[in-house]
Formats: structure tokens, C-alpha cells, sequence
């Protein structure tokens, strides 16, 4: 490639960098700006809006209601999916393609409709789940599958599974302890990019959220919701807060991973 051609590419690249940039850039502006509404530029900066957010007792606690179903909910699905798939992919890999149809079919139902089926089967009893944490854990269980059945799917293809689990038998190595100490360290990349697709999506999710628990279990989508209708300043800061904790989220699980 020639020199003409990678200056090309690296404009095309900063110019795509920089679309992608404006519409968060703007909105940070709007969240420090003290007034910005007949004037071309803002008139005055001020940090007010993001004090007043972090202090609100009633977003910190959509935020921590928000983290812990999210990671409830991923800690549930690593639980259930790798055991699952490492048994399709050592035993049954002709059933590969089949699970990789069916874990699709969450996206085949609407969420409305979804949403609807779910209030009808645990509003009463026995299994009274409505308005709680629980059903959305359960919910968002079943959002993340497709993300940590695919990615983990990829990396189990290009770790050889058989060779691996061929070699820690020929030392000595029962299948669990294999499974365990050998296949599991070398899925880490797979399980660590279905994490954080999944989370990046499931703590952007409003319908279920809205629909299911609403107000009695306030998230932080049904809380910028709720927020609409107050200052844009307000909600500005708001957004950034959202993106500024999945960007550290994100940070945090790359540096564990190095380690």
C-alpha cells in the first residue's frame, strides 16, 4: 500500500471519527453551557448540572438498579451458556447449528408483545414477579443469549476444542479439570466481548424495563424517561453520565483482562 494510499485512509477514517464525535460532543457542550437558547454560542460554562445530577439520591439509585440487573443478569447467562456450550461444542457439535436458530428466536417476538406475555404469566400467583428485579434479570437473560452464544461460539471454533481437550487427557486431566483450567483460560477474549456486548445493550433497554417494573424498580432508561420533560441541561449531563459509565465499564473490564 502506498503512502497516498494510507493518507487517504487515515482522512477517511478522522472524517468518520469526527460524525461519529459532533452528536456527543454537542451534547456535552449543552451539559456545561449555564444558558444556551437565542444565542449562537453558549453563554457561560458551569459543572452545576452534572452536581446536581450526582447528587439526586433518585438517579444514583436508577444507576446501581440498573448495574445490578445487568450484571445479575450476565452472571446468570455465563453460568448457564458455558457449561451448555462447551458440552455441544465437545459431545454434540451437529446441534450447532440448530441452537444457533434458537437463540434467535427472542428477537423474533416483539418486545411489546413479549412484554405483555410476561405480565399475564407473573402477575399472580405462584410466581408473583412483577415490578421486581427478578423478572428482568430472567428477561434480560434471555436478550443476552444470542451476543454470549454467538461470541463464545467464534472463540470456541478457533481455540480447537478437541485438540485441547485431546492433549489435557493425555496428561492426565479429567474432562471438569480440563474444561476448567485449559478450555476456560483460552475462551476468556470470546466471554469477555459477549460481556460487553451485552451489557452496552441490556443497560440501554427501556421497554421491558418501562413495561415490567416501571417506577417500582426505576432503572436508568425509566428514569431519563421520567426526566424528559425537566431541564435539557439536565438531561444532557444525564447522557453524558450514561455513556461516561459504560465507557468506564468498558476500561475496566480491558484492564482485568490484561491482567
Amino acid at each position: 500500500m502506498s503512502q497516498a494510499e494510507k493518507l487517504y485512509h487515515r482522512i477517511v477514517i478522522f472524517i468518520f471519527l469526527i460524525i461519529l464525535a459532533l452528536p456527543l460532543a454537542a451534547t456535552l457542550i449543552y451539559a456545561l453551557c449555564r444558558d444556551w437558547s437565542d444565542t449562537i454560542l453558549p453563554q457561560g460554562f458551569t459543572l452545576s448540572w452534572f452536581i446536581e445530577l450526582w447528587q439526586d439520591p433518585r438517579f444514583l439509585g436508577a444507576l446501581a438498579h440498573s448495574l445490578i440487573i445487568c450484571f445479575g443478569a450476565l452472571l446468570f447467562s455465563l453460568l448457564l451458556v458455558l457449561p451448555a456450550m462447551f458440552v455441544i461444542a465437545y459431545y454434540y457439535p451437529k446441534l450447532d447449528n440448530l441452537m444457533g436458530v434458537l437463540i434467535l428466536m427472542p428477537f423474533a417476538v416483539p418486545p411489546v408483545v413479549s412484554s405483555v406475555g410476561l405480565l399475564q404469566l407473573y402477575s399472580s400467583e405462584p410466581l408473583m414477579l412483577t415490578g421486581s428485579p427478578w423478572i428482568l434479570i430472567g428477561c434480560y437473560f434471555t436478550i443476552a443469549l444470542p451476543f454470549m452464544y454467538r461470541a463464545i461460539a467464534n472463540n470456541i471454533q478457533a481455540v480447537n476444542l478437541r485438540e485441547l481437550m485431546d492433549a489435557a487427557h493425555l496428561l492426565g486431566a479429567g474432562t471438569c479439570k480440563a474444561a476448567l483450567w485449559v478450555v476456560l483460560p483460552n475462551l476468556r477474549k470470546g466471554v469477555l466481548v459477549a460481556v460487553l456486548l451485552s451489557f452496552s445493550f441490556l443497560i440501554g433497554e427501556f421497554v421491558f424495563a418501562n413495561l415490567l417494573v416501571g417506577n417500582s424498580y426505576e432503572t436508568l432508561q425509566v428514569y431519563l424517561y421520567n426526566m424528559r420533560n425537566g431541564s435539557g441541561h439536565f438531561t444532557s449531563a444525564l447522557v453524558i453520565s450514561y455513556f461516561t459509565v459504560i465507557l468506564l465499564v468498558t476500561a475496566l473490564a480491558n484492564l482485568l483482562n490484561r491482567k
